[in-house]
């Protein structure tokens, strides 16, 4: 045998072994973990059991999703999620809406491990994105459709679900292209003898490139700063303690408007402490989770200070049984409390001052009618203190013909009024009305997922939403009311996706409609969008894999406001490419964003990056 032959025999020994070993260790991934064995993080969804949570549909963005895309900040990693159109008001650190599936920005819930935490001082309950860098969440859920059921109010569109968890490799890294457009991130994590395991991330992030206003001449900085800690405690191998601290820092240059470059400095904090206790045993699984959060926002606008603030204490407890291996059902009650004030000073005053309770009970049951069905209920009702009692639902049917898996589903949802909509005012004469009722909406949905052969997979999914009883402005800019102009959003995803051990390839695309039940177009929600994702793993003989990842999404013209009148704004195509190449347990990144530098305005009037090229040096300890 040659020495060539003798090389490739080796290697190719060595493989078998490294996959072996990852099988045994993603083994070693229950629900205890006590190896410390890095894994992806399994996350329950509320109000499911162990029958109807098969029903559930989420996109899951892991930590090497993450890491591979050789993103940034939030808005970096889920701009490639079929069916969500993200709009920021400039580069990095300026504010960010979402729109999914073509709903209201303030209809996508947001999260932190299943607890949510829109900050209830914004005047229209959205959450603002740009402000979430990602070196310190561990993954990111996406949950597209109606959700009230699981997660409560606000989930009329989806939600998305941040997780914060231990992360066993141990590493530092930095990246940046010049000393001020830079991210440093660390993170370590320790057992100890008594089963204590503790992780602590830490990250700073700096961006100062071209102004947000299109056209315009000075640069906007932003700093980022995240700390965080988790610690997980096993009593016994049932019985788990886990809390979190998350906190995050944003300081940006807002420009004043469109066209006014003199702005605001914005300093955005925000803190959550969560703990919980877990008991599983083989067919029944109990939470109790405990939470608190707060938002500490100041905007200086040359002399005038606008302030924001507002906090959440969040009880909630859950249980799940197996009865048997036919019937499954979960039942729980989550109480919420807010408490938020504001005032915007300056040639714009509004304020703000009140509080908000919520008590949700839930409850859900699934039933497999065959091996091959099952038919799952979910059932949520929240008091709340001003729209009192309502309920959300969601009924799910499953089935399964081979290689074929068909998802069914009818469900409903709500978004109870902000702290704004009920008791704000303003200089222009807007007050507000504690008689409001929640929006409400209807959603139905149909999902398919084939596996066509090993390698090849299609999944398509048809929805068709209602959305009614709006709160805006009424005619005369007087208060809040219940509007009769009713949206209607339909629309079909569909991707297809070819993988095997190396290499994987996907093509994706999503034709949808969000109108007025007058016909009017909603602004800001584009049609059509397609893309691709291309990832590939060489493998190198004599030090390490090299990882190409390459993506690319076509977003159709859509109508949008530029200043003075609705127009219609251009298509665009970007394409980002990765390339990572490990070395002795270095790690050194490649990342070109918009690589063929087109030049666009998202939303109109808001100057988008050109091309940026980053590199990155990753450390890993363990």
């Amino acid at each position: 045998m040659n020495r060539s032959k003798t090389y490739k025999t080796l290697f190719y020994s060595l493989l078998i072994f490294s996959l072996s070993f990852e099988a045994n260790s993603i083994e070693k991934c229950k629900w205890n973990n006590k190896e410390g064995v890095p894994c992806i993080t399994v996350s329950k969804t509320p109000n499911t059991s162990f029958y109807s949570e098969k029903g559930i549909k989420k996109t899951i963005i892991t930590k090497k999703d993450i890491i591979d895309s050789g993103a940034v900040d939030v808005n970096d990693a889920m701009k490639l999620v079929n069916g969500i159109d993200i709009f920021q008001s400039g580069t990095k650190g300026q504010t960010t809406s979402i729109f999914t599936r073509g709903s209201e920005s303030n209809h996508t819930l947001v999260l932190l491990n299943g607890i949510a935490i829109n900050d209830q001082s914004v005047t229209d309950g959205l959450h603002d994105f740009g402000q979430d860098f990602i070196q310190n969440i561990q993954q990111i859920e996406v949950y597209k459709g109606s959700n009230g059921s699981h997660f409560g109010p606000s989930a009329i569109a989806g939600a998305v679900n941040f997780i914060t968890d231990i992360d066993y490799v141990n590493s530092y890294s930095i990246s940046g292209f010049n000393l001020k457009n830079y991210s440093l991130n660390n993170n370590y994590t320790k057992i100890t003898n008594n089963d204590w395991h503790f992780n602590i991330k830490g990250a700073a992030n700096s961006s100062d490139t071209k102004s947000a206003i299109a056209g315009g001449k000075e640069s906007d900085d932003v700093k980022n700063y995240q700390l965080s800690f988790d610690g997980v405690k096993w009593f016994n191998d049932n019985a788990k303690f886990k809390t979190s601290l998350y906190s995050r820092q944003t300081k940006a240059d807002y420009d004043g408007s469109s066209t006014d470059e003199s702005g605001y400095v914005s300093d955005n904090k925000m803190y959550a402490f969560q703990s919980s206790f877990e008991h599983k045993k083989e067919d029944t699984l109990s939470d109790l989770k405990l939470h608190y959060h707060n938002y500490d926002r100041k905007y200086d606008n040359s002399g005038y200070l606008d302030e924001y603030y507002s906090q959440a204490i969040v009880a909630r407890g859950e249980r799940e049984i197996k009865k048997n291996e036919k019937l499954s059902f979960g039942y729980g009650a989550e109480y919420k409390y807010d408490w938020g004030n504001f005032e915007n000073r300056g040639s714009y005053n509004a304020s703000t001052k009140g509080h908000i309770k919520n008590f949700g009970t839930f409850a859900n049951s699934a039933y497999k009618l065959s091996e091959n069905q099952i038919f799952s209920i979910f059932l949520r009702a929240d008091d709340h203190s001003t729209t009192e009692l309502n309920d959300s639902y969601k009924l799910n049917f499953l089935q399964n013909f081979g290689d074929l898996n068909l998802n069914i589903s009818h469900s409903t949802g709500l978004r109870n009024p902000t702290l704004y909509e009920l008791y704000g005012t303003d200089n222009y004469g807007i007050k507000g009305n504690k008689n409001l009722d929640p929006e409400k909406s209807k959603t139905n949905e149909l999902n398919l997922d084939y596996n066509i052969s090993n390698n090849l997979t299609l999944k398509t999914s048809l929805y068709k939403t209602e959305i009614y009883d709006r709160i805006e402005s009424n005619a005369a800019y007087t208060q809040h009311e219940n509007l009769k102009t009713n949206i209607n959003q339909e629309g079909i995803e569909n991707e297809i996706a070819l993988t095997n051990k190396f290499r994987s390839f996907s093509v994706f695309s999503n034709f949808s409609k969000s109108r007025k039940n007058n016909g009017q177009a909603q602004n800001r929600r584009p049609d059509l969008s397609y893309g691709a994702k291309y990832k590939s793993k060489i493998f190198d003989n004599y030090i390490d894999d090299l990882n190409i990842n390459l993506a690319y999404k076509h977003t159709g013209k859509y109508t949008d406001w530029d200043g003075s009148a609705n127009t219609i704004q251009k298509s665009t195509d970007l394409v980002d490419l990765n390339l990572n190449k490990g070395f002795f347990g270095n790690v050194l990144s490649l990342n070109i964003n918009n690589l063929f530098d087109e030049d666009y305005e998202k939303p109109a009037t808001y100057s988008q990056n050109g091309r940026e090229i980053i590199f990155k040096f990753t450390k890993k300890l363990n």
